[in-house]
C-alpha cells in the first residue's frame, strides 16, 4: 500500500508541544481541535461524539459554535426549554438543515420520559445526569420536567470509517472526557479554552495559544 498524503487542513504539530495521551475514541467523548487543525469548520472547535463505530464511522456535533438564529425561529415549542443562550448551535458542515436536540436528563427522572423520546449516549458512566438526544417531535410538556439542559443544533459532523482515527493520529484532535455541563456551557465560544485549561499541563498551555501561532 502506498504512503498516504498528508491532509492539507492539518499543519505539522509544533515541535514544542509535549506528547498528549488521548482517551480512547467512543461515543460520549469530546474531540477538541488541536491548533494544527486549520479547517475553518473545526478551527478551535469542541465536538461531542454522539456515535462511534470503528467499522461504520463517527458522528458528532460541535458544541462551541452558537449562531444568531434563535430556537424560537426554528422550533418555537422548544424555546422555553432551551438552555441559555437560547440560540441554534452550528453542529457541523454536514446536513446543515438537519436539527438535532441534545439534552441532559436527570437520572432519577429518566423513567418518566416516553421510551422513544430519549436516546442516551452509550458508554457514559451512571451519574446524576445522562446525556443523549431527544425526539424533537416529542410532547415538550412531557419531556421538560426531566431535563436539566437542552441545546438545539443545525447540522452535524461526520467521519467515514477510519477517517477520525487517522485525524487523531495526525494530531488534529485531542480526545478528552466530557463533563455533563459542557454541552450547555453558558459561554460556548469559550469552551475550547475552558476544556483545555482544566486538563492541566501541557494542554492548559495549548489553550493559551493565539489563533495565529506567529503572533507572540
Amino acid at each position: 500500500m502506498g504512503a498516504r498524503d498528508a491532509d492539507p487542513r492539518i499543519e505539522p504539530p509544533p515541535t514544542w508541544n509535549a506528547e498528549v495521551v488521548s482517551a480512547p475514541l467512543s461515543a460520549g467523548q469530546l474531540l477538541v481541535a488541536a491548533p494544527a487543525l486549520r479547517d475553518p469548520s473545526f478551527l478551535r472547535a469542541v465536538v461531542l461524539l454522539l456515535e462511534y463505530d470503528r467499522a461504520e464511522g463517527a458522528l458528532g456535533v460541535v458544541i462551541s459554535r452558537p449562531s444568531e438564529t434563535t430556537v424560537a425561529e426554528l422550533l418555537p415549542a422548544w424555546q422555553p426549554i432551551a438552555t441559555a443562550p437560547q440560540v441554534v448551535h452550528v453542529g457541523g458542515p454536514v446536513a446543515p438543515t438537519a436539527a438535532i436536540g441534545l439534552v441532559a436528563v436527570r437520572s432519577r427522572d429518566r423513567a418518566s420520559l416516553p421510551r422513544a423520546a430519549f436516546a442516551p449516549l452509550p458508554t457514559q458512566p451512571m451519574g446524576p445526569l445522562l446525556l443523549g438526544t431527544v425526539d424533537l417531535d416529542a410532547d415538550t410538556a412531557q419531556v421538560a420536567p426531566a431535563l436539566a439542559g437542552m441545546r438545539l443544533f443545525a447540522g452535524y459532523s461526520g467521519w467515514e470509517a477510519g477517517q477520525l482515527e487517522v485525524e487523531v493520529s495526525e494530531g488534529a484532535w485531542y480526545v478528552l472526557p466530557v463533563l455533563p455541563s459542557d454541552p450547555f456551557a453558558p459561554a460556548p465560544a469559550r469552551l475550547w479554552r475552558d476544556v483545555l485549561h482544566r486538563q492541566g499541563p501541557p494542554l492548559s498551555l495549548v489553550g493559551e495559544m493565539p489563533v495565529d501561532p506567529s503572533v507572540n
